[in-house]
């Protein structure tokens, strides 16, 4: 869970999950260690299938490098596969395709063991009107109003191969695929989606908002809360091009 970190990457004065996870692999392999990711997440989001690799000159048995690293790592970060990998495999460049979940608690009531894993929101909904703005998001697009003021990427169009939102229970469930992702763009795709489902907005404003090229004209920001990287993409990952799924 990445409710205690600061996202993925490393940093100076607050904890990254990849700090955790180097720490802990340092220590089985007596050795500093870099690990890279297929993908970065920001402060508070999740990930339930993160693949990520690192280099060592250490040995140890696959079960071996497992079990020791998840007894040093924290409760809420856990190695749920580890495999040696051919030189030339890179958990980063190799990602061709990056999905997430938002999840959204639509009801009156607060979470209380779903807290921070989930987006509470207490109004009611309008659901069948999100989805028409969902079905908008497929194909590729200029992401410039749906992207952080401080994203470092150098060019704002995306892909999006699904974007499907459907109920399930309480829960509003976003999901969502892509050759890659501008930072925070779900999030402020999300919040785009809250705004028609308060009927603040109309479905048709979202492609309005994304012909506009300007993020100050789009709503705000969604909580990092109930969004989770849920599965990426790589190439031969049947071949076995892949070290290590988070």
């Amino acid at each position: 869970m990445g409710t205690r970190y600061h996202g993925w990457q490393r940093q100076r004065e607050v904890l990254g999950v990849q700090e955790a996870l180097e720490t802990a692999i340092g220590k089985v392999a007596n050795e500093a260690v870099e690990v890279v990711a297929a993908g970065r997440t920001d402060a508070s989001v999740h990930a339930s299938n993160m693949i990520a690799h690192f280099t060592t000159r250490a040995y140890r048995p696959t079960h071996n490098w497992l079990r020791g690293v998840n007894s040093l790592l924290p409760d809420d970060i856990a190695l749920r596969w580890i495999q040696p990998m051919p030189d030339d495999f890179h958990a980063r460049f190799g990602a061709i395709a990056r999905r997430y979940r938002y999840i959204t608690l639509n009801q009156a009531q607060r979470p209380a063991i779903l807290n921070h894993q989930v987006t509470h929101i207490y109004e009611p909904l309008d659901l069948a009107a999100m989805q028409l703005a969902a079905a908008e998001i497929v194909g590729t697009h200029d992401f410039s109003s749906y992207r952080a003021a401080a994203c470092q990427s150098n060019q704002p169009v995306r892909s999006v191969s699904h974007a499907r939102l459907f109920a399930h229970g309480q829960f509003i469930v976003f999901d969502i695929q892509a050759d890659g992702f501008l930072h925070h763009m779900v999030r402020n795709l999300m919040g785009t989606l809250y705004a028609i489902g308060r009927h603040e907005l109309q479905p048709e404003a979202f492609l309005d908002i994304l012909a506009k090229k300007d993020r100050t004209i789009a709503p705000p920001t969604a909580s990092g809360d109930g969004l989770y990287l849920s599965m990426l993409t790589i190439l031969s990952i049947f071949n076995n091009d892949c070290q290590m799924l988070l």
